[in-house]
């Protein structure tokens, strides 16, 4: 038996940034998440491709959720991002952004993650290192 990629009943409700970015959960379990980003106009630089900051806020996105995954809708556990390194490697040529964020390790009080951003074409765009404090 395989393990759907996401139970969307342990999905939170979608907070304003990632409304307004327009990022959705592609999946969520223990150490891992990815999420995905339909590249929108209003998303482009002044070269017409993905500015910096989407990649930035996707990564910490996606480390932060990997290392929060509770598998309770009602009981969520809480970070903030300490230290966020992001690498611009490449161009997107697809249409679609995905994040994925694997927790690395870590303690009680803080965890360590990695990130990657692909296009669905498999371009890797952009890879980052987080340092996240929970919180609460």
């Amino acid at each position: 038996m395989t393990t759907p990629e996401l139970d969307p009943d342990i999905v939170e409700a979608p907070y304003p940034f990632q409304r307004h970015l327009g990022f959705d959960f592609a999946a969520w379990r223990p150490d891992y998440c990815r999420l995905t980003l339909p590249l929108a106009h209003e998303l482009m630089n002044r070269y017409g491709i993905p500015h910096g900051g989407v990649h930035a806020a996707m990564l910490d996105s996606a480390m932060g959720f990997a290392g929060c995954y509770t598998g309770d809708r009602d009981a969520p556990r809480l970070a903030m991002t300490l230290s966020l390194n992001v690498n611009y490697l490449g161009q997107a040529r697809g249409g679609v952004l995905i994040a994925e964020g694997t927790r690395t390790g870590g303690g009680r009080k803080t965890f360590f993650a990695e990130g990657k951003i692909t296009d669905e074409q498999g371009t890797v765009v952009a890879t980052g290192t987080g340092v996240f404090r929970y919180r609460g």
